[in-house]
């Protein structure tokens, strides 16, 4: 495997929540730094000795509402 897919949201109570595509990883943290660090520990340990994917991408979703007046 080349690369790996997070979804990266933000949390309701702050800070984020990383979930993988295809794979069982999930993560949090407070911030995206430590989002990312985060995530490398849990791929690094979710897959055998150097059969981990080099590449990690983020895909976030923001979830935004807002009222219209009429």
């Amino acid at each position: 495997m080349r690369e790996i897919i997070f979804i990266v949201e933000e949390a309701p109570e702050g800070g984020f929540i990383a979930k993988s595509l295809g794979e069982s990883i999930f993560t949090e943290a407070d911030t995206l730094s430590e989002l990312k660090a985060e995530i490398k520990d849990a791929v690094i340990c979710h897959f055998e000795k150097d059969k981990h994917p080099k590449i990690v991408r983020l895909h976030f979703v923001r979830e935004e509402t807002f009222a219209i007046a009429v």
